[in-house]
């Protein structure tokens, strides 16, 4: 390999790094501390409460992993790779790192470790966070064969209460009726991946049904997602866009 080849690759790498970080957190203030949401890329997050660290779908193509700070906790929506990804989670776990994912995740068998299985309606009780896995699905978008991208019952949203924050990151969904059923959210995280979540109009409407303070799109594609800003414009919900292709 040449000098010019070797320095290309160093750039390349170093351009990949960079592009890692490039995303600046939020600081949501609690009861008790401060919460800080990383924003990883696609569909993939983090949060940070006094030390410890819970990773939410946590995808290689967007984070470098290896570098990002171990899990006390992971949460896995559904099966599909770019949110179910093994390699991933295995430079993040730790001895003892329980992993909540669905029952699709569980009959691929790809992740070894503390895994547990939630299903729609479940919860639970883990590190001292409560965690409500509730209903992700499609309705409207589907597959040539008539099938919906993602079908009813198999991937989850997650309600996590923090502190007394209640975060709703909903997974890959539309603007399904059981929205509505959602209590008292002060900060949702919304897909906008077209054609297999939802429309600007269909996020706006999600958000009319439960009424989150803060509404962050993500998992967004080429969607313009600042149509959802002028959308939400008259209501009480702020919206805030993070770089989050």
């Amino acid at each position: 390999m040449n000098v010019r080849k070797i320095c290309l690759i160093s750039l390349l790498s170093l351009f990949s790094m960079v592009s890692f970080a490039a995303q600046k957190p939020d600081t949501i203030a609690t009861k008790h501390g401060k919460l800080i949401i990383h924003f990883v890329g696609h569909g993939s997050l983090y949060l940070n409460y006094k030390g410890q660290i819970i990773h939410i779908d946590p995808f290689s193509k967007v984070g470098d992993y290896a570098s990002l700070p171990k899990a006390d906790l992971i949460l896995i929506t559904h099966s599909h790779y770019d949110h179910f990804d093994a390699d991933a989670c295995g430079k993040i776990t730790k001895e003892n790192t329980p992993i909540v994912f669905t029952e699709g995740c569980e009959k691929e068998g790809k992740i070894k470790g503390k895994t547990m299985t939630m299903k729609n309606g479940d919860k639970k009780e883990l590190k001292g966070f409560s965690i409500e896995a509730v209903p992700a699905y499609n309705i409207a978008n589907k597959r040539p064969d008539g099938n919906p991208f993602h079908p009813k019952g198999e991937g989850n949203g997650y309600v996590l209460t923090i502190d007394g924050k209640r975060i709703y990151i909903a997974g890959d969904t539309e603007n399904i009726p059981e929205m509505a059923d959602l209590k008292d959210i002060d900060i949702a995280f919304l897909p906008m991946n077209l054609p297999y979540t939802m429309t600007p109009e269909m996020v706006a409407d999600a958000v009319q049904k439960f009424k989150p303070e803060i509404v962050y799109p993500y998992h967004f594609g080429d969607t313009d997602v600042t149509k959802l800003s002028e959308l939400l414009a008259n209501t009480k919900t702020e919206v805030r866009i993070k770089d989050m292709k």
